[in-house]
This record gives C-alpha cells, sequence and structure tokens, in this order.
C-alpha cells in the first residue's frame, strides 16, 4: 500500500445564516438552556491539496438556492475554493458527505471530478425514506438528478462503508444525520484530521453529546462523534461542518483572506 501523503487542508467560509437560535442546534433540551440565545450557522466547503492530488469535501450552494432560504451568501464555493489556489476544474476528486441541500448544490463546478457518496445514501435520496417530509425536506430534486447524469457519466464512486480515496484520504461510513452521512480522514502535516461535516454540526453537539435536530438515526449519531474523534489524532483533530468558531479557532492562510478561509493542517490558534 501507498504511503499516505500529506495534504494542506482548508475550510473555505462561503454564506451564513445568522438567524438561527441555540434551540435549533440540539436535540436534547437541558435545564437552563438559553433557547434564544443566537447561535449563527456557517457554511463551507472543504480543500485538501498535496503535492500531486486535490480533494475537495462538499460543493456547498448556490446564489439561488441562498436567495430562496434567505441566507447571506458572500461567493461561489467554487470560487472560494479558488482563493486558497484550487482550482474547481482540475479537483481529482469530491467527496460527498451527503446529499442534503447545503452540500450538492454545485456538481457542475467540477467537471472532471470524480464524486464519492455512500451507497446507503443514494437509497435514502431515490428510495421510500424520501417518501416521509421530514427526510426528504434537507434534499432537493435537481441535486439528485445532477447526482444522476453525473453516475450516467461514469463518475461516481458508490462505497459500502469505509472507502480510500487516495493514499491519505479516506471515507467512512457513520450514518445517524442522514441515512449514508460519511466523514473524511485527511492526513495532514499535524497528524489526521476528520472533517465530520454534519455528523457534528457543531462542536458543541460533540461536547455535550447532543445531535443536532435533523436526523435520521439518533443513535448512530452519537456513535458517529465517538467514530470521528477514533479516526482523529486527537479530539482537537475533528472539524465540525457548521460552526463559526471554525474561523476564529484556525488562522487564515493569508491576511487578505480572513472571514473567508482558515487552515486546519496547523495547530489551532490559542
Amino acid at each position: 500500500m501507498a504511503e499516505p501523503e500529506s495534504y494542506a487542508l482548508y475550510a473555505v467560509r462561503y454564506a451564513e445564516n445568522a438567524h438561527r437560535k441555540r434551540g435549533h442546534s440540539f436535540l436534547i433540551d437541558r435545564p437552563g438552556d438559553p433557547h434564544d440565545a443566537p447561535m449563527p450557522m456557517d457554511y463551507f466547503v472543504w480543500g485538501a491539496k498535496s503535492g500531486n492530488r486535490t480533494v475537495v469535501v462538499d460543493m456547498g450552494f448556490t446564489e439561488e438556492t441562498a436567495k430562496r432560504r434567505k441566507h447571506a451568501f458572500f461567493r461561489c464555493p467554487a470560487e472560494g475554493l479558488r482563493l486558497v489556489g484550487i482550482a474547481p476544474e482540475e479537483v481529482d476528486d469530491v467527496i460527498v458527505t451527503h446529499m442534503h441541500w447545503d452540500h450538492v448544490g454545485n456538481f457542475d463546478k467540477f467537471p472532471k471530478a470524480r464524486f464519492h457518496l455512500q451507497q446507503a445514501e443514494l437509497d435514502y435520496v431515490t428510495g421510500t425514506d424520501t417518501y416521509w417530509k421530514g427526510f426528504k425536506s434537507g434534499v432537493l430534486v435537481d441535486d439528485v438528478c445532477s447526482l444522476i447524469r453525473t453516475n450516467y457519466q461514469g463518475r461516481v464512486v458508490f462505497h459500502q462503508g469505509e472507502g480510500q480515496i487516495a493514499p491519505g484520504i479516506s471515507v467512512h461510513f457513520v450514518g445517524g444525520h442522514t441515512k449514508g452521512q460519511q466523514i473524511a480522514r485527511i492526513q495532514t502535516r499535524r497528524g489526521w484530521v476528520v472533517v465530520a461535516s454534519d455528523a457534528a454540526h457543531y462542536y458543541a453537539n460533540m461536547e455535550e453529546r447532543n445531535p443536532f435536530p435533523a436526523v435520521y438515526n439518533v443513535g448512530d449519531n452519537l456513535i458517529s462523534f465517538d467514530t470521528a474523534r477514533d479516526l482523529a489524532s486527537s479530539p482537537r483533530h475533528v472539524i465540525p461542518g457548521h460552526d463559526p468558531l471554525v474561523m476564529k479557532r484556525y488562522p487564515a492562510p493569508s491576511p487578505d483572506l480572513e472571514g473567508i478561509a482558515v487552515q486546519l493542517d496547523v495547530e489551532p490558534l490559542g
């Protein structure tokens, strides 16, 4: 087996929902929780780059979707990746952590890439689970059609459990948030970093063992917190999917990218 490569790893912030409250972000009520306290949500895509390969985790959503949902939209996720030196048209692989609308809106921006998805997630968005409004509300039909068209082009790889994307990058099925939720494990100069995506929306979901309310299987979601930590070099190496604290805990790659992107292959600040 080839030796793992080390990747530079970035989180690129492209949108925000500033109107969310703490009560929107936890499944279990806690005594004394200030449910109406502000708890904004950031939207990210992640890019990993070595000397030989470029891999992106998730694709974000479009400006049109942002307008429809009344979210602040700062830039196209693909253009955000370009700011950290990742050209979307040259990306080798895109890891699709799950098929919710805020992660899969830009298939067309990555014309050369192979897309990696869990078989269980395909079943989730094309099978009987979508009969229930609570499950299908997070999925856009146009995104599912984009996935199917891309599959017919021979550019989708379906995984069942663990799969290696390249030396130093692997995907791991966890379920929980959706039927086929997966997380990405990436070798960096500071060790193994896990991009949890929506297995944990916020650091607090993991720290308080309190899942996000949009959940397919609560038990699997709780176990996914442990799986992410076991795969990472330490709990500090697990990156949640939507937490604004990510932008505070890690440095920008350069001063002109403050508030736009941070580098995850270095130790957190402070």
